[in-house]
């Protein structure tokens, strides 16, 4: 995933992105849901009536799916977890956060959340089927049988509710990484409270479901299911090389397990007062240093943002003297600074990090208490720092 997504547009400042395997999906579903409208409705043919409602489910499906990881998405950032972009995929869909979650309790409600949106989209469009049609018809639609009592909008509610039901259940199935196997992470870890240890727990069920999917999928193949068994396989690889990864990584975390950011950061930050002068900031910090950019912080020392190298030097010579700092920085939207008391394998896989090469390390306060670097990071790895 990655590289070839295409962006849709934004969401509160997320990026919404489709991956190409997206459109295999997507010409799926339309593909096998018209010839099945078709036999619920009796349509012939040459009627287009089945192709629109396979159309209009196709991108209820994906509409739900993107409302489920929207909810994890907000609940994130109301964490301060940062959110870069929701990409859909073959699978479903998937939110890049930032960071790792800090503690148990916002762990578990990231996880969740998206779960109780998909779960909310059900009884949406339950209510509505059920009103429409009673119980009886409603359910021969849910249940994919011909010649069901409902109209064609209706039949497309139907499934809608049917699909979601069946991906909130094999969802919460507790194998990592989906979100099953994310809130059982978060409920060992606030057992134990080892973050290290709930990984590994989690990622060894996701690797025992794996499996299991994978000899599922080749007993429906050798009994002429092949579609579904090759489908029902290739999830359990895929699941298989999540849980392999997180496995791995959480091997390489341990090094640093009890580590914090206040043990490798550098103490003595060179920081700009937002009240400076961009004349004086360009002379006694950016020509000094050569850095690309600093961090800004108030007469309390509190950190507000950076000044980068190119919005300084934007501004035109003559105004440079009168021009403050604080004019110009780009403001924290959160994933700029860390706090100096959070672990430090909480830092790994952060985006902010990787992007700028290092993170403010700010107290309870939000003062300025130091940067903490990727190089300062990679040397506690190779037990370089203590």
């Amino acid at each position: 995933m990655g590289g070839g997504a295409i962006t849709l547009f934004h969401v509160r400042g997320i990026r919404i992105a489709v991956d190409w395997s997206w459109l295999i999906v997507l010409f799926l579903i339309i593909f096998l849901l018209t010839g099945f409208y078709r036999d619920v409705l009796g349509e012939p043919n040459s009627s287009s009536t089945p192709y629109v409602l396979a159309v209009a489910s196709a991108f209820g499906f994906f509409a739900s799916i993107l409302l489920h990881e929207l909810g994890h998405a907000f609940v994130a950032i109301r964490h301060g977890v940062g959110i870069s972009s929701i990409q859909l995929w073959i699978f479903g869909g998937v939110a890049r956060m930032e960071r790792d979650a800090d503690s148990p309790s916002t762990e578990f409600q990231i996880a969740v959340a998206g779960p109780l949106v998909t779960l909310a989209i059900i009884v949406a469009l339950g209510a509505v089927g059920l009103a429409a049609t009673g119980t009886s018809g409603f359910w021969d639609a849910m249940l994919f049988r011909t010649g069901a009592p409902v109209s064609g909008a209706l039949a497309v509610v139907a499934w809608l509710t049917s699909i979601n039901a069946l991906l909130l259940v094999f969802n919460l199935l507790p194998a990592f990484p989906m979100d099953g196997g994310r809130i059982t992470r978060a409920i060992v870890w606030w057992r134990t409270g080892n973050r290290n240890a709930a990984t590994r727990f989690a990622a060894a069920l996701g690797q025992g479901f794996a499996y299991l999917f994978i000899a599922v999928g080749i007993l429906l193949v050798i009994s002429g299911a092949t579609l579904d068994g090759i489908w029902l396989a290739f999830i359990g690889v895929m699941i298989n090389g999540s849980a392999r990864a997180a496995a791995f990584q959480t091997a390489i975390s341990s090094r640093i397990e009890g580590m914090r950011v206040a043990d490798v950061m550098d103490t003595e930050p060179v920081a700009i007062p937002d009240e400076l002068s961009v004349e004086k900031a360009l002379d006694e910090y950016f020509l000094r240093y050569r850095w690309p950019w600093f961090p800004v912080v108030d007469a309390a020392q509190r950190f507000e943002g950076l000044l980068i190298r190119e919005r300084a030097d934007e501004v035109p010579e003559v105004s440079r003297a009168t021009a403050r700092v604080g004019e110009l920085i780009e403001p924290d939207p959160g994933s700029l600074h860390v706090s100096e008391d959070t672990p430090l394998d909480a830092l790994l896989g952060n985006e902010a990090l990787r992007r700028l090469g290092a993170l403010m390390a700010v107290d309870a306060d939000g003062r300025l208490r130091g940067v903490i670097t990727a190089e300062a990071v990679g040397r506690a790895l190779r037990g370089d720092e203590t």
